[in-house]
């Protein structure tokens, strides 16, 4: 979803919302307390968050994705399929609709086989049976049906907890020592310190590194349906696009016939630009010269992820016979 400008401060709405965020928290917290988390058998690698809208989750997923199988692995991703209707467990394919997977399923089936199931566990059991022997979880901090081998918090560095309040009256989907409680490492996501001073788990440092080497001096008009769509045209002007102007619609936003050919005529003779996330939901019609820019999670410090990433796969390893 995308930040409504209130999340920002702790203004007269929010303070009349946090009633509301304290309940919710309150309903995490019971579910937390009444899990009976499923084994799968199999390391689970929960790539997470605390706050609602967009962190660099699906990037930092697959970059972890990425280095599981440069270890030999064959890692399958779990997820909701947020925005999409398939309540699973299915195996995602890029045949597939984002309206019936969610654009981020058909992102990450890209990279690695993708399970879409709202029941986690039941998503777990589908990934074991078709090979997996790693699963990466693409959001699910606050899911408590699967048992994680390693939890990731991912972590705005700009934005960091917004108001500190719970939703609706904040970004937050619990509150921050909560959450990072259950947390074997926190991955900041940009320049930027939310304020995690005395933690007692490793931070790491994601960049997200954007191929714009193609869009130095072109002229054009960016649109985008994600949780920091300023974030994507700000991606555009470093790489030296000439951005004439921008349109942002809301997070999964689902585009409807007409949208694109009215933003053409908006955009002129400059290029219609987005995001990977958007360009799967776009039509097949819609796609034609639509250009992208792809971003890409990048770890600064590779030595400090691969012993996250070791250890996890070495609690789980069998035992001597």
């Amino acid at each position: 979803m995308h930040a409504p400008d209130f999340w920002r401060s702790r203004g007269p709405l929010a303070r009349l919302l946090a009633p509301l965020g304290e309940l919710y928290g309150a309903s995490v917290a019971w579910k937390a307390r009444t899990a009976r988390p499923f084994d799968p058998g199999v390391p689970v690698i929960c790539v997470g968050n605390l706050t609602a809208g967009g962190s660099g989750k699906t990037p930092v997923a697959i970059a972890i994705a990425r280095a599981l199988m440069a270890r030999g692995k064959r890692p399958f991703f779990l997820t909701r399929g947020y925005g999409g209707r398939e309540k699973g467990p299915a195996l995602a394919a890029r045949v597939h609709s984002a309206a019936r997977m969610g654009d981020e399923a058909l992102l990450l089936t890209r990279t690695a086989p993708t399970v879409v199931s709202r029941d986690r566990a039941a998503g777990a059991r589908l990934a074991v049976e078709k090979g997996a022997d790693v699963i990466v979880m693409d959001d699910g901090h606050q899911n408590f049906t699967l048992k994680k081998t390693l939890s990731l918090v991912v972590v705005d560095a700009q934005t960091g907890f917004g108001n500190g309040l719970m939703i609706p009256a904040g970004p937050l989907r619990e509150p921050v020592a909560r959450g990072l409680a259950r947390a074997d490492a926190v991955i900041l996501v940009g320049e930027g310190n939310p304020g995690l001073q005395g933690i007692a788990v490793p931070v790491l440092r994601a960049d997200m590194i954007a191929d714009g080497a193609a869009f130095a001096g072109a002229r054009v008009f960016a649109f985008a349906g994600i949780g920091r769509p300023e974030k994507f045209v700000a991606s555009l002007e470093q790489a030296g696009a000439d951005v004439i102007g921008s349109c942002f619609f809301p997070d999964h936003h689902p585009y409807q016939p007409g949208e694109i050919e009215q933003l053409r005529i908006v955009a002129g003779d400059a290029a219609l630009v987005t995001t990977e996330k958007d360009f799967v939901r776009l039509s097949i019609q819609d796609r034609e010269g639509i250009r992208v820019l792809k971003v890409a999670a990048s770890f600064p410090d590779g030595a400090a992820l691969a012993r996250l990433l070791d250890r996890a796969l070495l609690d789980t390893a069998p035992g001597p016979g």
